[in-house]
């Protein structure tokens, strides 16, 4: 419903892609927002920050395998959907560079949340790093839906 009212808005305005980008849109929001809202949930656990690249990682590799599965998987999963759609819907930031740009953006700024509102969370650049790669692994899969066909592009002649 949300799809249809925001691409029927944009159409009246004279949106160049009305219902791509009210997809992309619904998509981003309602693929992310459930795992911000979790992340921004005040919890009981360990509270501190970590600034050493895959110190926290290491750790987590060494738990049991279903710990593993949800922290690196969640985690993974945080911005997929964003990185998913961001690039369907914004061409200017169709490429895995800018992805990875806007995820590692958003990704901090939550981590930073965490640590500022002292929700008994603990914050890592570990978290930063592995939102992103599910970003940009994410923005991969939808790369046929974005990216310029090279067989359409101008051959050297």
């Amino acid at each position: 419903m949300a799809v249809l009212l925001l691409s029927r808005r944009r159409t009246r305005r004279g949106h160049p892609a009305p219902l791509r980008t009210a997809l992309a849109d619904v998509g981003i929001a309602t693929g992310t927002a459930p795992w911000i809202w979790m992340i921004l949930t005040p919890g009981t656990g360990q509270e501190g920050v970590s600034l050493i690249p895959l110190a926290d990682l290491a750790e987590v590799v060494q738990a049991p395998p279903e710990t593993v599965f949800v922290q690196v998987g969640g985690n993974l999963l945080v911005f997929a959907a964003l990185g998913a759609l961001l690039p369907v819907r914004t061409a200017p930031l169709a490429s895995p560079p800018r992805v990875a740009a806007v995820a590692a953006a958003a990704s901090l700024l939550v981590e930073t949340l965490q640590y500022v509102l002292e929700l008994g969370r603990f914050s890592s650049v570990d978290d930063v790093l592995i939102n992103t790669a599910g970003a940009v692994g994410a923005a991969m899969i939808t790369r046929r839906w974005w990216a310029p066909d090279v067989t359409d592009a101008p051959q050297p002649g």
